[in-house]
């Protein structure tokens, strides 16, 4: 392969990876961090990129590093049982609960409700759910060639449509920064950190992940270190897109604040912006880009979690699996956007803290050569403390205990108690792997 080709290549496959990351959820929570975070705006983003660029970036990384063909064989390295439970709950994350519902009700905040008013009851929603399920249930079912063809090309017309916004807001800013809200006056960084949870790119860099790295080894790429390297190239292509634009993302709503007030949340955000700078006919391209790039994320979704449940439960049908995701998401959005991330939260602060011990253990994995006790210590002491951080979030507070973790756990108050449990768990599973006379160990 010369090295134009593979530069090409490398170009190719991180664009690629880009738009399997990038939809139009993506769109609205750098926007609503920036009109929250005010003043702050840089820390803010900053640790948002970290969890909304970087978590992926190593996630895609680890599963490459690993040599595993898929997440539940690299989670079943603590236990089998833990392997599929913890890729169950994943592809429910990011399908049926609350990735494929946001496409629906992002769709619905950017493209259809700024032109029903303020006031709107619950059946326009219910009615554009209906409609927008029954054309991912049907393109699901008979035409995967319609994702290919779409993404193609709504993709980078939104990527241009944004990119317009974007320096004509550089350009002429609608105001100017203004106070931060009570959650980013202090901590910024931190709390930034916690919002990028809710892109759930991390989660979904270890489905993402495996396809890329396919790919890399189709097209020449065999030895592990040169697939590393590769696997990094094109992470990084999709990663400084992603982090380029939610940048700029965050600033436009950082500057909105003091023309639009605070929004209820960033679907309405943009679709304001747009409408500032480019009046009503910006609002109407906007939403009808975004609507089409939300329904090709949502097939796209629907098919990959059908596919992977078919798999694990093969007595049920591909079909069966379709109906039931499209139903279950239909069901879930109709709870309206801003409710849908509210609930999200709580179950983001006890999964990713599992994804990112798991990606770290996998680095580490050498090292310890793979002891289980290992994995499974670290991974308990990560999932206890993270249970009690997202009832936390949830508003479920255990005083006695949050003043015992608040106490004794440092980053407990910023929702990062967890790491320095995790380190003592993996350091006692390794001390223990020294009393056995044999241990097993996980390939």
């Amino acid at each position: 392969m010369s090295s134009r080709d593979s530069f090409t290549n490398v170009i190719a496959v991180g664009f690629m990876l880009f738009a399997l990351f990038f939809g139009a959820g993506n769109l609205i929570f750098p926007a609503m961090l920036g009109q929250l975070a005010g003043e702050n705006v840089f820390a803010a983003n900053a640790g948002f990129i970290v969890t909304g660029v970087g978590l992926p970036i190593l996630g895609i990384l680890a599963l490459a590093f690993s040599g595993k063909s898929d997440l539940q064989s690299l989670a079943s390295r603590v236990h089998p049982v833990y392997g599929i439970t913890f890729t169950v709950a994943l592809y429910l994350a990011i399908g049926p609960l609350f990735a494929i519902p946001r496409t629906n009700t992002v769709s619905f905040e950017m493209g259809i409700r700024p032109f029903l008013g303020a006031d709107i009851s619950f059946v326009p929603l219910l009615l554009f759910t209906i409609i927008f399920f029954a054309i991912t249930l049907f393109a699901s079912l008979h035409s995967g060639k319609l994702v290919n063809i779409v993404g193609k090309v709504l993709t980078p017309l939104l990527l241009i449509f944004i990119s317009i916004l974007i320096i004509v807001a550089f350009m002429n800013p609608i105001g100017q920064l203004q106070a931060p809200t009570e959650g980013y006056t202090a901590n910024s960084f931190f709390k930034g950190f916690q919002e990028g949870y809710l892109t759930l790119d991390a989660l979904a860099a270890f489905v993402f992940g495996i396809l890329i790295i396919n790919i890399m080894k189709d097209r020449g790429v065999t030895s592990k270190k040169n697939l590393m390297i590769s696997t990094l190239k094109v992470a990084l292509v999709a990663g400084v897109l992603l982090a380029i634009i939610y940048s700029s993302l965050s600033y436009i709503g950082a500057t909105s604040v003091i023309e639009l007030g605070h929004l209820e949340n960033g679907a309405v955000i943009l679709a304001a912006v747009s409408e500032h700078y480019f009046g009503a006919f910006g609002k109407v391209i906007l939403a009808l880009i975004v609507i089409a790039a939300c329904l090709t994320t949502s097939i796209g979704l629907v098919t990959s979690c059908a596919s992977y449940f078919t798999k694990i439960v093969p007595s049920v049908t591909y079909k069966s699996w379709v109906i039931l995701f499209t139903i279950i998401s239909a069901v879930i959005s109709n709870v309206g956007l801003s409710t849908l991330i509210s609930i999200s939260v709580p179950v983001l602060y006890m999964l990713y803290p599992l994804a990112i011990c798991l990606m770290v253990l996998t680095f580490l994995h050498p090292l310890f050569k793979g002891k289980t006790e290992v994995y499974q210590l670290s991974m308990l002491f990560t999932f206890i403390i993270s249970i009690f951080e997202g009832l936390k979030v949830a508003g479920i507070k255990f005083e006695q205990v949050d003043e015992l973790f608040t106490a004794i756990l440092p980053l407990y108050t910023v929702g990062l108690g967890w790491v320095i449990p995790a380190i003592i768990g993996g350091v006692i599973g390794t001390m223990l792997t020294y009393t056995k006379q044999r241990e097993p160990s996980v390939n």
